[in-house]
């Protein structure tokens, strides 16, 4: 039900595919970005969204750094680098309990995220 209300207040902004696992997949400024849900406990569902903020980025500059100093700190939203083969990947991830929100509640933080994880993209790749 929670992934039911996330992607009726996700469509409010953006184009939303639903894949073969009923996850939420759609784009925001350049950034990738899936929702999944799962119930912890009977009656504790929570939804997962992670956030493909930028890929190969090179290695000459010292994202881990940046991302460590505060580089798009926000208030939603935890910040990941990892060495890939070409260059630094960096995600976002932000998971919550959605019991209660409804549609309007939970846009408001669906977008809240995505927009930390859009900001972080520009400082990152600007």
């Amino acid at each position: 039900m929670s992934l039911a209300v996330a992607q009726r207040a996700l469509e409010n902004y953006h184009d939303v595919t639903v894949d073969d696992d009923g996850s939420l997949t759609f784009a925001h400024g350049g950034v990738l970005c899936v929702v999944q849900g799962m119930d912890l406990e009977e009656g504790l569902p929570v939804l997962n969204l992670m956030c493909v903020v930028a890929w190969d980025l090179p290695l000459e500059q010292d994202v881990p750094t940046r991302i460590a100093l505060g580089a798009g700190e926000g208030l939603f939203g935890t910040p990941k680098v990892i060495r890939g083969e070409v260059g630094w990947d960096v995600t976002l991830r932000y998971a919550f309990p959605a019991s209660g929100l409804d549609e309007k509640a939970m846009g408001t933080l669906l977008m809240l995220v995505v927009s930390s994880a859009s900001s972080l993209r520009a400082e990152l790749t600007g």
